[in-house]
């Protein structure tokens, strides 16, 4: 509470609300983790890697569990919105630096809101409606943002429904999974196999860099560390517990998906999983799946805008953005200015893309980049900071865990530069915007130092 006082007393504005718990934040984390990710990449993993599509997913656990260690740690030692660049604010003490990862994860969480965006507002909308797509993306958009604003309370229980029902929607996949064995419909021999013609390391790691997509989102939740119970206690918990739950329900759908449809199926499906859902021996209606999807993706595009609010919220109380960022509603007790600010962008960018069927890989991929360098930063500034102390308990890492991560990471940035240079090229566009964006933030400030004095002589 003490320290609640002195950061009001500071910055001149109230605190956020302490609004989430040690389960609220759990579901945060699965919720951001198990989302729409899984219900497009299943088949695409499986032209990659063939039948064993669990197989990639599994070592993409195994490799998120590196860099989700020193989020555990670093979050826990320093408790503040923020998250990467806030890191990389304590490791480096260069303003630069931090502007520019918090401008990297940022970006990178308002293009995948974006994504997701538009992909309620495509073909699993007009299931139901047909709608213009930029109409009611727009419409989307603007209610995604007024959750935001409302409240994280209610956001984050928001949350908790939604997830309940992708994890629903996943679970009826399992189902299926068991039924076709007890029916004898099934070929569990499939989800073994390996793609003819590939050799099975490289299709591994091929397999392996899509699935680690829809592992990204436990970074998100550091980004709420100010509104979080007992960040000490509940972060380790939260993270690792949802990591672990999102693994084991990837292997159990991938094992399905392999099992019931055959892999050229899925590989040549826009919506893998409706393929498992016709095929499959239950009566389970498409439009009740296609229903489930859109809260899925409904649920990504909420987390993610949380998130670069709150990036920008915590860059603003730091001073590397303007002050006024770090602007908190009287009533409701969220960054107003902040998720306004990230609204409006995301707005831009859905008017600018427009139609997105060729760009959403590529946006897909730039996303994984911006996160991916991200995580280099994190680890090794986990590494940096071990030499500083705080006076609270919290996560210490293994000191192989973040040099792992750097290397994973590191490999897999240099894995997509060569598959696609495309996607470096447009994250080195908004990497270059952020730099714009810094040098006229350090002009503004040096303008009113040098208006300050004239101001009190006068």
């Amino acid at each position: 509470m003490e320290a609640s006082e002195a950061r009001e007393a500071r910055s001149g504005h109230p605190p956020l609300k302490r609004g989430i718990g040690r389960v609220l934040l759990l579901f945060f984390v699965i919720g951001d983790i198990v989302g729409a990710g899984i219900y497009a990449l299943v088949g695409e993993v499986g032209a990659t890697v063939g039948g064993a599509i669990w197989a990639a997913f599994l070592a993409a656990f195994v490799l998120a569990v590196f860099t989700a260690a020193s989020y555990v740690e670093l979050v826990t030692k320093y408790p503040r919105a923020g998250g990467s660049a806030t890191y990389a604010h304590n490791a480096f003490r260069r303003p630069f630096v931090s502007f520019i990862v918090a401008f990297a994860v940022a970006a990178s969480s308002i293009t995948s809101a974006c994504v997701l965006t538009l992909a309620f507002s495509g073909d699993y909308l007009s299931q139901f409606v047909n709608v213009p797509t930029l109409v009611s993306a727009v419409l989307f958009l603007a209610l995604v943002s007024f959750i935001n604003f409302y409240g994280i309370s209610e956001s984050v229980r928001i949350n908790v429904v939604l997830t309940c029902v992708e994890l629903f929607g996943l679970l009826l996949i399992v189902l299926i999974g068991f039924a076709a064995l007890g029916t004898g419909t099934g070929d569990p021999g499939r989800a073994f196999e390996f793609k003819d013609g590939s050799a099975v390391l490289p299709a591994l790691l091929a397999g392996t860099v899509l699935s680690f997509y829809a592992l990204i989102g436990f970074d998100d939740s550091v980004n709420v560390a100010e509104e979080v119970q007992g960040p000490s206690r509940s972060y380790p918990f939260a993270i690792f517990g949802g990591l672990v739950a999102a693994g084991v329900i990837y292997l159990l759908v991938t094992f399905t998906a392999s099992m019931v449809v055959p892999t050229d199926a899925l590989a040549g499906s826009d919506g893998p999983l409706l393929q498992v859902v016709e095929r499959g021996p239950l009566p389970i209606p498409t439009s009740l799946f296609a229903a489930i999807a859109l809260l899925a993706v409904s649920n990504g595009a909420l987390i993610n805008l949380i998130m670069a609010s709150r990036v920008v919220y915590g860059m603003g109380d730091q001073g590397v953005l303007p002050r006024i960022f770090s602007t908190v509603h009287s009533n409701r007790r969220t960054p107003w200015i902040s998720i306004v600010f990230t609204s409006l962008i995301a707005l831009a960018l859905l008017v600018t893309v427009g139609r997105y069927d060729e760009a959403l890989s590529t946006l897909s991929s730039t996303t994984v980049v911006l996160l991916l360098s991200a995580f280099v930063v994190v680890n090794v500034s986990v590494l940096v900071l071990r030499r500083d102390r705080v006076d609270h308990e919290h996560f210490t890492t293994p000191n192989v865990f973040p040099i792992l991560g750097i290397t994973v990471s590191g490999a897999l940035l240099v894995y997509t530069a060569i598959s696609d240079i495309r996607v470096f090229g447009l994250a080195a566009l908004l990497v270059g915007l952020g730099v714009v964006l810094y040098v006229i933030n350090v002009f503004a400030k040096r303008s009113l130092d040098r208006e300050g004095p004239r101001d009190d002589g006068g």
